[in-house]
């Protein structure tokens, strides 16, 4: 599978790492493909990753991840062209933080979401929320001591969610799947929650499991 990545940052590497181990080809989409960040990314991934615009990108993803920050999403979506991402299933791994005030808070909550605003700039595309309330770290094939912790998902598309669903079992998660992108509002509140412990404990390690009975 052919995998495009919008994003040179801790989230696109951990990812991308994942999608080449699991013998995808990727290419990365950044602003200055050029750069020396973005020519040490391809070195560290390795194997079938290259890099190039945001277009580029978009364009050459079966399967497209976003994993820009908040800030630069929406730009990033328009340097490539919200027609590049029609008809793909668009991975969104962003959170809509803001980082103001020192401390990040959600930018967005209750009524609106960053998946949804997501879904709205790529009104052809089929956004699954993913990958958002873990650590980097932890994104592919996680080691828990109680075992592995659980990838929640949402998205409007059933195909979509089906296609992120391998994904995910594939690095070694469990999938729930809670429903359709509105469920983002509930999704990127965890991703504060995780971050919330991270800075009471100084620890980055953790993530969340749903136990049932």
């Amino acid at each position: 599978m052919q995998v495009g990545i919008l994003g040179t940052g801790d989230v696109a590497r951990a990812l991308g790492t994942g999608f080449v181990g699991a013998g995808h080809t990727v290419k990365f989409g950044t602003r200055e493909p050029g750069s020396e960040k973005a020519r040490a990314l391809v070195t560290a991934v390795g194997g079938n990753a290259s890099i190039g615009s945001f277009a580029d990108a978009a364009r050459f993803g079966e399967v497209v991840v976003l994993a820009t920050l908040w800030t630069g999403t929406e730009n990033a979506i328009r340097l490539a062209g919200a027609e590049t991402f029609a008809g793909k299933v668009v991975i969104d791994a962003t959170n809509p933080l803001d980082f103001s005030t020192g401390a990040p808070r959600l930018a967005l909550g209750h009524t609106d979401s960053a998946g949804e605003q997501v879904q709205r700039w790529l009104p052809q595309a089929r956004v699954v929320k993913a990958f958002n309330s873990v650590g980097n770290a932890s994104m592919v094939h996680p080691q828990f001591p109680g075992g592995p912790p659980d990838l929640f998902i949402c998205g409007n598309d059933e195909t979509a969610k089906r296609t992120v669903t391998e994904i995910g079992t594939a690095f070694g998660w469990p999938v729930i799947d809670l429903g359709g992108i509105e469920m983002a509002r509930a999704l990127e509140p965890l991703a504060i929650l995780w971050i919330a412990y991270g800075f009471r404990t100084n620890t980055w390690t953790h993530a969340f499991k749903l136990l049932r009975k």
